[in-house]
């Protein structure tokens, strides 16, 4: 079901959360990533994010995460926030690097 709340919940500003530190994930695979990836992000793949967990803890800053589509960043992100980091899905890899110009 759809709720109302997600039609009214504030857009990220990811521009402000990497000028606070925030780290991007990029969770597609290494060829993936070595195909095209935003600059300065981290290559952690969905299936080892979660033997990363105590990594990405350790940075103690927000996450923002990304992939080809928007849907394993999303997954990612659940797993993240249930593992209590501040974590955010940034979608689609290319969309997030336009919101960040």
């Amino acid at each position: 079901m759809f709720g109302l709340s997600k039609l009214f919940r504030p857009k990220t500003d990811f521009s402000q959360l990497v000028k606070d530190g925030a780290v991007i994930i990029d969770v597609r695979t290494a060829g993936e990533y070595a195909d095209g990836h935003i600059k300065g992000s981290k290559n952690i793949s969905i299936d080892k994010i979660q033997s990363s967990l105590a990594t990405l803890k350790k940075l103690n800053k927000p996450v923002i995460t990304c992939c080809r589509s928007g849907a394993r960043s999303a997954m990612a992100v659940r797993f993240l926030k249930g593992a209590g980091v501040e974590a955010y899905n940034g979608g689609p890899w290319t969309a997030l690097q336009n919101a960040l110009q």
